[in-house]
């Protein structure tokens, strides 16, 4: 399948086949992700992959108890890791200038850019992957489970393994409604409705058809999908506690101390 072919026909996979990923196919998709563009070349990332079913089970919890984080055979976390890079400054007897905020971003970037191209090579060679918001949103439990280091965090996952289901693409804002040409084109009223039409129109239903979501929505009365975003999925209070949880963890693992 071309690398463009791929990249349409994503799907996240939440069901996946028991089947095992062989050792070298999992070596040549890491072995692409590597590849992905580095600020400086400095690759401040780690990527941890998790077979073992007993660490996965604990894992379970802090990624909310979704269920491929049991199914699938393999999850893959990557990590925002400056502590190899100042390791390596140490021992060379270089300066240490990594200890901030702007090296966690970084590192972060590093990260998200492998994960991609991690997951596109994975997609396809026939693979499946769900990307888990969990990974950033729980990364102080993650990061005890997966034993990390000072200066490393985890910044995004997803499960990999076979499909077991084929479910239809998602729906995608329409390409004149994110690209903006020369400079950003503010939007008017008008324009925002329609750029969201079609996510209103099928976003609605698909939540409308889990049993679970449409009984939140039915009992919270929201009347569109902006208002189910964030009075039923995304509330004030979870990204609040969420970011709080992040700050947190930036600081304990080192990533806060600008002033030092």
């Amino acid at each position: 399948m071309s690398i463009v072919a791929a990249m349409h026909r994503h799907r996240s996979i939440r069901s996946y086949r028991p089947d095992p990923v062989p050792e070298d196919l999992l070596n040549e998709i890491l072995g692409a992700g590597v590849r992905a563009s580095s600020s400086g070349n400095m690759q401040t990332y780690s990527i941890i992959v998790t077979r073992d079913k007993a660490l996965r089970e604990q894992l379970y919890q802090p990624h909310m108890e979704q269920s491929m984080v049991l199914d699938a055979p393999v999850l893959l976390t990557f990590c925002a890791d400056f502590h190899r890079m100042r390791r390596w400054l140490e021992v060379s007897g270089a300066p240490d200038n990594f200890d901030n905020f702007m090296s966690f971003m970084i590192a972060a970037i590093d990260a998200t850019l492998v994960s991609q191209n991690v997951a596109l090579a994975a997609e396809a060679r026939g693979l499946g992957i769900c990307y888990m918001g969990s990974t950033l949103a729980n990364c102080d439990e993650i990061g005890r489970i997966l034993q990390l280091p000072p200066n490393v965090v985890p910044v995004v996952g997803f499960s990999l393994g076979y499909p077991d289901e084929d479910p239809a693409p998602r729906d995608r804002l329409p390409l004149e409604g994110v690209v903006h040409q020369e400079t950003y084109q503010d939007y008017s009223d008008e324009r925002i409705l329609d750029v969201y039409a079609e996510r209103e129109l099928r976003g609605w239903e698909r939540y409308m058809n889990f049993p679970r979501l449409r009984r939140l929505v039915e009992e919270s009365g929201v009347q569109n999908l902006a208002q189910l975003y964030t009075t039923v999925k995304y509330t004030r209070e979870s990204h609040h506690e969420f970011s709080q949880t992040v700050l947190d963890y930036l600081a304990a693992q080192d990533f806060m101390n600008n002033g030092r």
